[in-house]
């Protein structure tokens, strides 16, 4: 069936990259801002990362985080809360951070003493948010869970795997004393939830009455210290101590002699199915009702994956093991649509292709992949099929900028420059990409801010290669000229991408 029906494309940008006075971008008034420009340039989609919490311990990643229901705090909008009469305009100042980099130290000083502030102010007016606040309560299963979870890391400072064996193994009575003892940062965690998915909420329906859908993307694995597994336990595999019996990864290859040890627990599969699927579920109908299309990371897991032993140190070790084929009529029968996108990148067997084709689910293709003189290079434009998902690069890679400056070789060049038709410089680089991505025959074509505003290396995302420095780009003010949006909504139209063609 597949998600994608019609021509169309959007733009890559995560939330906190979003301009913003505080320091990290936010739910408010710039994200409205940028849903305008979306809109007036004839684009469909918004393309976000995980707005699952994040922490500095994992390096602020957005894909490894304490809980794959959660949303992050870090962004809440002070401008709003102001708005919804939680704080004082004068208590939200200026954070008077650098205008392209996120200080995520500062920013979690600002933002957790803000909301101590607001929640101090919502327990005074309680009246005001009753229905709201009951009603969020009551919708989601998971918060008193994780309140508890973020209230006990926070006091122990310690994963929860080294807890007490009672609050570590969750024996009732002591979780009741527990959240009883810890009553005033258990509501102001519920609270801080409560705030973040009312921003979303009316972030999202903004960019309904604009026309905008917005795209989510679903980590595939979840962190061992997260309110995830502590809660739910039985669906990973792990020990009588609860320690994991093997961890993710994926094996050697081209790349890497070693493998990849990501050390997620990995799923006990059979304790899954046993329950239909139940927490899988559950976690993708959350995600649907954030995301009109949701992105599943390193989809090849939902069919195989690689399980390494936990007492390894590479990922050599490790063994093949198959998902139940029943999850995926599962999937279907509670999302009829499909509304998915597969993360198929790197190595992918015939199975993986398999399952896609069955499911009828669009992949992806990204342009500077493409470019390694194989004319059979699924990436080329030439080669792709209608049902798939075009990015000039994604929040892993490279600008396009910084990979021709840095990474492409010669070679890499000169076939660039075959496909395209002649030379292209640095300065024009980026945009020649673009139209080569607007241009394919992908009915959706997805690009990246930052290759929408010619930017190289100093704004890429993410490098999945080293552990320091990611995540940390975000978009000054002048980062989001008119002329770009211009130039996106005239390419956009010419190439039947725009949504009043």
């Amino acid at each position: 069936m597949g998600a994608l029906t019609k021509r169309a494309s959007g733009v890559l940008l995560p939330i906190t990259s979003i301009p913003s006075r505080f320091g990290i971008g936010d739910l408010g008034p710039e994200a409205h801002n940028f849903v305008d420009k979306l809109a007036e340039s004839g684009q469909t989609y918004w393309q976000v990362l995980p707005l699952n919490p994040t922490s500095p311990e994992w390096g602020n990643s957005p894909y490894t985080s304490c809980s794959s229901f959660a949303g992050n705090q870090l962004m809440i909008s002070p401008e709003q809360m102001v708005a919804d009469g939680l704080i004082d305009n004068a208590a939200a100042p200026d954070l008077g951070a650098p205008p392209d980099r996120i200080d995520y130290a500062s920013v979690t000083a600002y933002k957790s003493a803000l909301m101590r502030l607001a929640y101090r102010q919502f327990k005074e007016n309680y009246s005001n948010f009753r229905s709201d606040y009951e009603e969020f309560l009551a919708g989601e299963s998971w918060i008193n869970d994780y309140a508890l979870f973020k209230a006990l890391r926070a006091g122990s400072g310690i994963p929860w795997y080294l807890w007490a064996v009672e609050v570590r193994d969750r024996d009732p009575r002591t979780l009741s004393d527990k959240e009883w003892m810890l009553r005033e940062d258990v509501g102001l965690e519920k609270f801080t939830q409560f705030i973040f998915f009312r921003q979303w909420a009316s972030l999202k329906q903004y960019c309904r009455e604009r026309g905008i859908s917005v795209i989510g993307d679903l980590p595939f694995y979840v962190s061992y210290d997260s309110a995830d597994v502590w809660t739910d336990g039985r669906f990973f595999q792990l020990d009588p101590s609860r320690r994991p019996k093997y961890v993710s990864g994926v094996p050697p290859d081209y790349f890497s002699t070693s493998g990849q040890l990501w050390g997620h627990p990995v799923y006990d599969w059979d304790a899954l199915r046993s329950t239909g699927f139940e927490w899988w579920i559950r976690r993708v109908t959350h995600n649907m009702k954030l995301f009109d299309l949701l992105r599943i990371d390193h989809f090849r897991g939902l069919v195989a994956y690689w399980a390494v032993p936990a007492n390894e140190k590479t990922a050599t070790n490790g063994r093949w093991e198959r998902v139940p084929s029943e999850f995926f009529s599962t999937l279907r029968r509670a999302f009829p649509s499909l509304p998915f996108i597969a993360e198929d990148l790197g190595i992918i067997t015939d199975d993986v292709r398999q399952a896609l084709s069955s499911l009828g689910l669009p992949g992806m293709k990204v342009l500077i992949f493409a470019f390694d003189c194989d004319e059979n290079n699924l990436n080329l434009p030439k080669n792709h099929v209608k049902n798939c998902v075009v990015y000039t690069g994604t929040h892993d890679t490279n600008t396009v900028k910084g990979w021709f400056m840095n990474e492409a070789n010669n070679d890499v060049r000169q076939c660039l420059f075959r496909h395209l038709g002649r030379a292209v410089s640095e300065a024009e680089v980026s945009w020649a990409l673009i139209e080569m991505a607007s241009a394919s025959n992908s009915d959706l074509c997805i690009i990246p801010l930052q290759d929408m505003l010619s930017l190289g290396s100093e704004a890429r995302l993410n490098n999945p290669a080293v552990t320091l420095n990611n995540y940390v780009w975000r978009c000054g003010e002048a980062h989001l000229p008119h002329e770009p949006f211009v130039r996106l909504g005239e390419l956009t139209k010419s190439t039947n991408r725009s949504r009043s063609c």
